[in-house]
């Protein structure tokens, strides 16, 4: 599987030249960019993290962890070479390096995932977290 094939779209949003900070019409030619949808795997971009800048992908479903699902995640971490850190909501860090590839986000109204767009394996990350932590029954 490809890595995460809006990359070079995220890039096309974030600041190219700090001179350019304050020029309107540059941000406005950026924003029209974003008029097209895009999606991964059939779950759609809906932001990017502020800090971290990785695309995030809305899940078609809330999330409420459980002993169950957080088990799926450690072995879907497992296979991709990673652990996972519980901070705020959980993170998946390559256990090479401790890089983060991927994080989990479950306090909106809607599952989210964040994904390293230059992680090599992204793509099939996003599609094997968004079967495994699907709930069973619809979360209330």
């Amino acid at each position: 599987m490809p890595k995460i094939a809006v990359g070079p779209w995220i890039a096309s949003q974030k600041l190219p030249n700090p001179k350019l900070a304050r020029d309107r019409a540059a941000f406005l030619e950026r924003t029209r960019l974003r008029e097209e949808p895009k999606a991964i795997v059939g779950l759609p971009l809906v932001g990017m993290g502020g800090s971290c800048g990785k695309p995030c992908f809305a899940l078609p479903y809330l999330i409420r962890w459980s002993e169950e699902n957080l088990s799926a995640l450690e072995e879907i971490a497992h296979e991709f070479q990673c652990f996972v850190e519980y901070g705020l909501y959980p993170h998946l860090k390559l256990e090479v390096d401790g890089v983060e590839v991927a994080a989990v986000q479950d306090w909106t109204t809607f599952g989210m995932v964040y994904v390293r767009p230059g992680f090599e394996h992204g793509e099939e990350l996003l599609e094997r977290l968004a079967v495994a932590l699907r709930p069973a029954a619809p979360v209330v």
